[in-house]
């Protein structure tokens, strides 16, 4: 999750467990731990690649984070001036502020290292997008009333419930959108095909599905308002001819041990050489994919891995009409939108009718 919902997660937590004792000091210093795992992006790996494998890696790892949050618990048991707070209370005061962070993170589609430094694919349950107001309203404002007022401890927590109860719904429409999903892969034989369901921006009630299926990939829209209409299924190329010589390289390799096989490979001329570029097709919306990175140039016939990997600029053309226009799906199945209307052209490869 973004920043700012990191840190009011950290201060309801933090409130919630100590308010009654520290007041506003507990949702302070809460706000303080919920930001402190992704201190990580100050990091420069040199490798456009390394930079986002290795976000929500070590700094995120539920290993480290409550290796943390019990030196913390010493320190504090030792040396705060608070004597009548118990050991086991100023742990569950650092473990909830600190491991939160990455349990929240691993409800987004970009996955979170939560078992670091085991060689584990991120884990991704995505729920919930990135930024989420009515995620991060509640507790802005159960942490703003704890401010005010001194009381650190009744307002966060029922932000903190509040936020809860969304996920939950959150979860349930993921859950419906899913059982709505099985028979569309029935009829094309995709049942054990590799998906992705995520929320669009902003909200749970539209939702994209993305389908490998080998050379191609296949995006939907469903939702949870749909009822019995039917969801239009488009088929882009994935460029899957250039995955072999993506994979041989140490960057491709460790991009599709991040995206698995939601990567869609393709050739650019930049700085007047042939390139190879995969994007990332699981985060962002189609058309306006932010993660995609060189890995290789064309010397003499041959594919050579580049020396450092670049990340290239997102398309933002016409992204305000596509948020725009996923609104008014989200409310209504009648309100056409085909994805396709922001991919390039050379990308697709089925649309259907009125697409």
């Amino acid at each position: 999750m973004d920043s700012i919902t990191q840190a009011a997660l950290g201060a309801a937590v933090g409130g919630a467990v100590l308010g009654r004792r520290l007041g506003r000091k507990a949702v302070l210093i809460g706000a303080v731990l919920g930001t402190l795992p992704d201190l990580d992006v100050v990091i420069d790996y040199g490798d456009a690649v390394a930079n986002v494998t290795e976000h929500r890696g070590f700094s995120h790892s539920l290993f480290v984070l409550a290796g943390l949050a019990a030196a913390l618990t010493l320190l504090s048991a030792r040396f705060a001036p608070a004597r009548d707070i118990s050991p086991g209370r100023w742990a569950t005061f650092f473990g909830l502020c600190l491991l939160t962070h990455p349990l929240l993170d691993a409800l987004t589609t970009y996955g979170t290292q939560l078992l670091w430094p085991l060689e584990l694919p991120p884990v991704a349950w995505p729920i919930v997008f990135i930024i989420d107001p009515l995620v991060t309203l509640p507790l802005l404002v159960g942490i703003g009333v704890a401010l005010v007022t001194g009381n650190g401890q009744r307002a966060p927590a029922r932000g903190l419930a509040l936020a809860g109860t969304y996920l939950m719904l959150a979860f349930g429409a993921k859950q419906l959108v899913e059982h709505r999903l099985e028979p569309e892969l029935a009829k094309r034989g995709l049942e054990a095909a590799p998906r992705l369901v995520q929320p669009t921006p902003f909200n749970s009630l539209l939702w994209r599905v993305t389908v490998v299926d080998g050379d191609d990939h296949h995006e939907l829209l469903m939702g949870v308002l749909d009822g019995d209409t039917p969801p239009s299924v488009e088929t882009f190329r994935r460029g899957a001819e250039l995955e072999a010589e993506a994979l041989a390289s140490d960057r491709g390799a460790r991009l599709d041990w991040f995206a698995g096989p939601f990567l869609r490979y393709e050739t650019r001329v930049l700085e007047g050489r042939e390139t190879l570029v995969a994007t990332d097709l699981r985060l962002g919306f189609p058309g306006f994919h932010p993660f995609a990175f060189t890995l290789a140039t064309r010397e003499g016939g041959d594919w050579q891995p580049v020396a450092v990997s670049e990340q290239l600029p997102s398309p933002s053309k016409g992204n305000r009409e596509a948020l725009s226009r996923l609104a008014g799906r989200a409310l209504s199945p009648q309100s056409a939108l085909c994805t396709s209307e922001f991919v390039a052209a050379g990308w697709l490869r089925e649309a259907p009718a009125g697409c």
